[in-house]
């Protein structure tokens, strides 16, 4: 006989009927790509953030591959980011020919330590990619002043963090700070943001970045479709008038990072909760909290008197005397039923960026978070029951040690 235990993912996409006609209205429609719906998903896209100009692409990775492409990015350049964090964040840097320099990060958080980023700019540096871990904004505005001290360019790596926001303190005057939502890229040149199914909204894959420069916003256009324009204003050709309706013009090595029609229906349709899918992940959050702050088992997720944390992830820190038995928790906590994860692998550490040169050791705090670090679940259509089952069989495990 088998017994179908309950299990948790830590991350789920959420899928509702209004979702799932949006999709089926495009699919008996005229357009499965490139058509109208390209365009409507940006606006309300771009809309909802505060952002001048949003582009979408295929994934979170490409529309970091088209970010640092259209800052310029290329052979020899350096960029600075953080080694907690998926390793697209690096590898779309390194695609260009350019090297991350990795800087160590904040042990609460998780985040990049801007405080420590002015350590490790050099005469080649040219971007600082801050990733919002976990849904947390970054001191940003710190960083935005490390950026023009230093003539740099900024991309936010907002792939955890849509629908999280950014408050400005604006103590000398003694009034609250202004608000700002991750994507708005009042302090950086663009924000990228990833679609995939575990993240606050899904289009199944895909991605936008955000941007308030008409530049940037032109140079994504252009390299999502293969280098190519069809604008007769920017053909460098002298003689394309001579030519028919037809004619267009590739102009850079681009790549087919589009979008379809039908991921940015569902993408429109999934815009329309994000607000409340947000706050429900935030109630997931406080829940855990009320749950587990009196207990002796981790460190419960910070959030900082300048965010207004989106909680893509509900991250732990194990206490010391469970560092050692991270391998048997993870393993029982599955077992019992609960999907927890660990984000991230510091990226150095990857065989990929040994090979580079990179070695362990070179961001102390990161490495020792990453020892410590297991992703409860947390997505919206959890239950108060689901966080229960999710807390009492996690004081099953640490009992049981």
């Amino acid at each position: 006989m088998v017994i179908n235990m309950k299990y948790i993912p830590y991350g789920k996409q959420n899928i509702d009927e209004e979702d799932i006609q949006s999709v089926v209205e495009v699919l008996m429609s005229d357009f499965l790509t490139q058509g109208p719906k390209i365009d409507e998903f940006e606006e309300k896209l771009a809309e909802f953030c505060g952002a001048k100009y949003a582009v979408l692409f295929n994934s979170g990775t490409a529309a970091l591959h088209a970010a640092y492409f259209s800052i310029g990015l290329s052979k020899g350049d350096e960029f600075i980011t953080t080694p907690i964090t998926f390793v697209a964040t690096a590898n779309a840097g390194v695609y260009l020919g350019a090297k991350p320099v990795f800087v160590d990060i904040e042990k609460d958080t998780g985040n990049i330590d801007a405080g420590k980023i002015e350590d490790k700019i050099s005469d080649r540096t040219k971007l600082i990619v801050p990733v919002h871990y976990a849904g947390h904004p970054c001191d940003m505005k710190k960083i935005k002043e490390i950026a023009d001290k230093y003539n740099l360019k900024v991309v936010e790596d907002g792939c955890h963090a849509l629908g999280a926001e950014y408050i400005v303190q604006c103590s000398s005057f003694n009034v609250q700070g202004s608000t700002f939502k991750v994507g708005s890229c009042q302090f950086s040149d663009m924000t990228v943001f990833s679609f995939h199914p575990v993240k606050h909204i899904t289009t199944g894959e895909g991605g936008a970045v955000l941007t308030n420069k008409k530049e940037y916003y032109e140079k994504l256009l252009i390299f999502r479709t293969h280098g190519i324009t069809r604008d007769v204003s920017k053909f460098k050709a002298q003689d394309s008038a001579s030519e028919g309706d037809w004619y267009y013009e590739m102009q850079c090595l681009g790549y087919n990072y589009r979008m379809t029609d039908i991921q940015a229906a569902l993408g429109m349709s999934q815009l329309k909760k994000l607000d409340n899918f947000v706050e429900r992940r935030r109630q997931i959050a406080k829940k855990y909290y009320s749950i587990f702050k009196e207990l002796d088992y981790f460190d419960l997720p910070e959030e900082k008197v300048y965010a207004h944390h989106s909680y893509h992830l509900y991250h732990v820190r194990l206490k010391d005397k469970y560092v050692r038995r991270k391998v048997d928790i993870f393993r029982m906590l599955r077992g019992n039923g609960v999907g927890v994860q660990v984000h991230y692998i510091p990226v150095y550490w990857q065989p990929f960026y040994e090979e580079l040169g990179f070695k362990k050791g070179i961001c102390t705090d990161a490495e020792d978070f990453y020892r410590r670090e297991i992703s409860l679940p947390i997505y919206p259509a959890m239950t108060d029951e689901d966080v229960d089952f999710v807390a009492s069989k996690i004081d099953e495990v640490f009992r049981s040690l």
